[in-house]
This record gives structure tokens, C-alpha cells and sequence, in this order.
């Protein structure tokens, strides 16, 4: 108890990590209760309605990953540049962060015209892709707003002031679900839309947000101290060093979620039902581990600011403390998943039809034991890689998502569902194995300790 306590009060320790962390838990967690009641609106409304809308939504955020991924690096610079007290480059690297966001429209635009042939190769039902590609054209079409977003609120994770992230992002969770329920049914005035009111309400939510965050960081408060408008201009070296660090970070993520995107995709072609199980699997498990991405960029925070210090013990001791939280949570989490799955389930068939629902229940039950176990892992994947790319080291993280993602998981799953006609718990089997393999690939890196000489800022 004593050294939980000392634990506690000491810098980097418990109290540091969740003073920082616990916004951005709760927005994180916001953001995971949106879809989660996105998804569960949309399987009242049908089942070929939820089948479509993961893969599309999933495929649109890969596509998007990239682009989030490396405008969101705009935190690690502000957090490095805060711990160096060189306030005046906060502000620009911001702006950098914002042009490099422009780029999202042209790509999303171009990409548009291959949805149709996308989804086709997938082998989905017919029915389906239909769907999918109208959420897809709409999500295109609003795509540069999240990039904006994440490069804005790198601003306020980096300083540290994550509540003003969490009241942002609180706020579009709560237009998006009353626009979800009405665009979707039909209520409030508005039509009934199905798959494609969702899809618009998500593109709402994201404008609402992106304009709230330039609101606020255009505040006199931040205009005299962070420059936040005098470094409005176009700065070739920082946008450089952005691409620098940033792009592999935006590969890394798009090459992530490229991996699961094909998962998903493979899955679709065993057969509705189990896709409808996998995306419901899916979607409790984001409920779930979406609140340790917010602890994940606090642990970046803390080790970009210290490294800006010149203080990489510092920047450890968080580390470990920011693990120790985070294992503890994912722990009661896969209890909950392995005792009580029905009190996840359950919600999804709330208004579904009792006898088509039951083979995707019964199919949940046994994904969320795999959740339960792969989410243990990813205690280590989330504390272990936030603090590499705190430091600036996003090329190893990178290579190491390319190699593993495709050897461990898309080329094994392919085989077993498309060569061997193997069952979904094989498929579920190779993407479990492939959580485990990064844990303790980025776990080998952390403590190599190469990562504590790195900086992304120039001094």
C-alpha cells in the first residue's frame, strides 16, 4: 500500500499519467460510444444495414489513417516543444499540421469512383454493397474534417490541456447520436435515411468539432503566448519535419487499419452472419479499448514533454506507470467480456428479430472471448508504442505494423478463408496471434532504451 501510495503522489506517477489521461479516456471513450449506438441503431434497422456498415466506415478510416495519423504527430511536436520551452514554434507547427490536412480532400475525392469495384472484389452480398458504398461516398466527402481536427487538437493534448479535448469531442458525440437516431428512423423532421443518415451525421459531428477547436485555439490566450495566428504562414522546414516524423506515424496507422480492414473484408466472404458477428465483436471491443487510446496519447504527451526537458528517466517512469493502469483496466475488461457476454450482445438484438439474431449472438459469445484475450495484450501495444512515438520513433513502429500485420494476420487469414474454406474461429485465431506478436515486439524495443536519445523538435 505504501508504495502504491508513493506511487501515486510522486512525478510520473499515477496521479501525473490520469491527471492528463483521464479527458482524453473519456473523449476517447465519447467516440466509442457513438459508434457503438451508431451500430446498434443501425442492427435495429436491419441486418444488411449493420453488415455494411463496418467494412465501409472501417475502409473510409483507413483510407483516413494516414492522413490522421500524421496530422495528429502535431501533438508530439507541441508536447516536445512545450518541455523545451519554446513556445513561439507551438503555433506554427500547428498550421503545418492544418495544410498537410488539405491533402485529404483531393485523395478521398479520387477515391470515390473505386468504391464500387472495392466492395464487389470483397465478395459481399449484393444487398450489401449497395450499402456500403453510399456510406462510403458520404464519409468521403466530409474527410478532411477529422484530419483538421486531430491536427488542431494536437494543440491542447500537447500542452496538456486535454479537458478542453474531452468537452470538444463530448459535444459532437452528442449531436452525432441525436442526428444518428433521427436521419436513420426518420425522426426529429427528417427523412428516413438508414445507412446513409448515419453516415451524414457522422460527417456533421466532425465539422462541428473541427470548427469548436479552431474557435478555441484562435483565443487571445493562446494568440499571445502560442502564436497560434502569427504563425499562420507556410513554413517549408516545419512542414518538413512534420512529414519527417509524421508520415511514418500516418503509415503505421493506415497500415494498421489496412490490416483489420482486410480481416473484415475476408470475413464477408464466409458469410452475412459472421460478418454481422465479427463487426458486433468488433464494436464492443472498440467500446472498450478506445478509452486506453486516450491514456496511450497522455503516456506520448508525458514522454514528449520530458524528452523536450531533457529528462528521459522521467519520460520512463510515466511509461510504466501509464502500463500498470492500463492493465489493470483491460483486465476487468476481458473478465466482464468472458463472464457476462450477453450484457454486451444483448443491446445489438434489442429490436432485431429474435431467430435471425441468434446465430450472431451465439457467434459473439465466442469472439468476445478472443477480445478478452488479445485485449491483455494490447495493454502493452498501446503503452509501449505511444511512448516510441512520443520520442519520434515512428519509422521502427512502422516496419514493425508492415511485417507483422501481413505475416501474422491478412496472408494467414486469406489462406484459411479463401484457399482452405477454414471457419471464422481461425480467421479470429491469426488476428489474435498478431496483437500478441506486436505486444511484445514494441515491449523489446521500449527496453532497448534507444528510443530516450530521439528528438522530433530542433533546438
Amino acid at each position: 500500500m505504501n508504495i502504491f501510495k508513493r506511487r501515486w503522489s510522486c512525478d510520473g506517477g499515477y496521479s501525473t499519467v490520469l491527471k492528463i489521461a483521464i479527458p482524453l479516456i473519456l473523449s476517447t471513450g465519447a467516440y466509442s460510444v457513438q459508434h457503438f449506438i451508431d451500430r446498434m441503431f443501425l442492427s435495429w434497422y436491419s441486418a444488411e444495414a449493420v453488415a455494411a456498415a463496418m467494412p465501409a466506415s472501417i475502409l473510409s478510416f483507413t483510407i483516413l489513417c494516414f492522413f490522421i495519423g500524421t496530422a495528429s504527430f502535431v501533438s508530439t511536436f507541441v508536447a516536445q516543444y512545450y518541455g523545451a520551452r519554446q513556445y513561439d514554434y507551438i503555433g506554427r507547427i500547428v498550421w503545418q499540421g492544418i495544410y498537410f490536412s488539405l491533402t485529404t480532400m483531393v485523395v478521398m475525392l479520387l477515391v470515390i469512383p473505386f468504391s464500387d469495384r472495392i466492395f464487389a472484389l470483397a465478395g459481399h452480398p449484393p444487398e450489401v454493397q449497395v450499402l456500403e458504398s453510399r456510406y462510403f461516398f458520404i464519409i468521403c466527402l466530409g474527410g478532411f474534417f477529422p484530419v483538421a481536427s486531430s491536427a488542431i487538437s494536437g494543440l491542447f493534448s500537447g500542452l496538456g490541456r486535454t479537458w478542453t479535448v474531452m468537452w470538444v469531442n463530448f459535444a459532437a458525440t452528442g449531436v452525432n447520436i441525436i442526428l444518428n437516431y433521427g436521419m436513420i428512423f426518420g425522426h426529429f423532421g427528417f427523412p428516413e435515411w438508414g445507412i446513409q443518415g448515419a453516415a451524414i451525421a457522422t460527417v456533421i459531428s466532425s465539422v462541428i468539432a473541427t470548427l469548436l477547436f479552431l474557435v478555441l485555439m484562435l483565443t487571445p490566450a493562446y494568440r499571445m503566448r502560442y502564436g497560434t495566428w502569427r504563425g499562420r504562414l507556410f513554413n517549408q522546414n516545419l512542414f518538413r519535419d512534420l512529414l519527417r516524423f509524421g508520415v511514418p506515424s500516418g503509415i503505421q496507422f493506415f497500415l494498421d487499419m489496412l490490416g483489420f480492414t482486410l480481416f473484415i473484408l475476408l470475413v464477408g466472404r464466409i458469410g452475412t452472419i459472421e460478418l454481422a458477428a465479427t463487426n458486433i465483436a468488433f464494436n464492443i471491443s472498440m467500446l472498450c479499448f478506445m478509452p486506453m487510446v486516450g491514456l496511450g496519447i497522455a503516456i506520448s504527451v508525458l514522454v514528449g514533454q520530458n524528452l523536450g526537458d531533457n529528462n528521459p528517466g522521467m519520460a520512463e517512469f510515466s511509461t510504466w506507470s501509464g502500463t500498470h493502469i492500463s492493465f489493470c483496466y483491460m483486465t476487468s475488461v476481458a473478465f466482464l467480456f468472458v463472464v457476462f457476454p450477453g450484457f454486451f450482445l444483448t443491446p445489438f438484438g434489442y429490436d432485431a428479430d429474435p431467430e435471425s439474431f441468434k446465430p450472431i449472438f451465439d457467434y459473439g459469445v465466442v469472439l468476445l472471448r478472443f477480445v478478452a484475450l488479445y485485449t491483455l495484450f494490447d495493454t502493452m501495444n498501446i503503452t509501449f508504442s505511444s511512448a516510441l512515438k512520443g520520442a519520434g520513433d515512428t519509422l521502427f513502429v512502422m516496419k514493425v505494423i508492415v511485417l507483422v500485420s501481413w505475416l501474422v494476420m491478412v496472408i494467414p487469414c486469406y489462406l484459411a478463408i479463401v484457399i482452405f474454406n477454414q471457419h471464422l474461429f481461425v480467421a479470429w485465431g491469426f488476428a489474435t496471434a498478431y496483437v500478441v506478436s506486436l505486444a511484445f515486439v514494441f515491449l523489446t524495443r521500449f527496453l532497448k532504451g534507444s528510443w530516450k536519445t530521439m528528438r522530433v523538435i530542433r533546438y
